[in-house]
């Protein structure tokens, strides 16, 4: 049986995962809805740069419930991972947008000096509160 990371855990696993996670949403047909995207943890929140106007973009606008999944480990021996369920919302309006694209550049370790300072044409971002967190870890436990 694998076990449940902690807190602690989960968090320290997000942030040492910098790139790509597989956001879940609901098509308007009712089936999910998955892609691969960028993101970054702002506190609990999950953040994610997207273009305006993408089918994630019209899922999460009309069924705000989404997922998120991290996972590596190449066999059941070392496979971990968390899934993060929540409720999303799409950011466009301009000051908290050039805030989290500054938040985006600060968490990838980008100089301060080269932080944007006006907002990107046609991007939004979709902003991720999770509700319930699931994690596994099958790796072999450190005594």
């Amino acid at each position: 049986m694998p076990r449940k990371l902690t807190d602690d855990e989960v968090a320290a696993y997000l942030d040492s995962r910098p790139g790509w996670a597989v956001l879940s949403t609901i098509d308007k047909d009712g089936f999910p809805h998955s892609v691969p995207l960028g993101y970054f943890r702002l506190g609990r929140d999950i953040v994610m740069g997207v273009r305006d106007g993408t089918r994630k973009v019209a899922n999460v606008e009309s069924n705000p419930h989404v997922s998120v999944l991290l996972e590596d480990g190449s066999t059941m021996a070392d496979i971990r991972g968390v899934l993060l369920q929540g409720l999303a919302r799409i950011v466009r309006e301009s000051t908290e947008a050039l805030e989290l694209s500054r938040q985006g550049a600060r968490a990838r370790g980008v100089p301060e000096s080269d932080w944007p300072t006006e907002p990107r044409p046609g991007a939004a971002y979709i902003r991720m509160t999770p509700v319930r967190t699931l994690s596994w870890d099958y790796s072999p436990q450190q005594g």
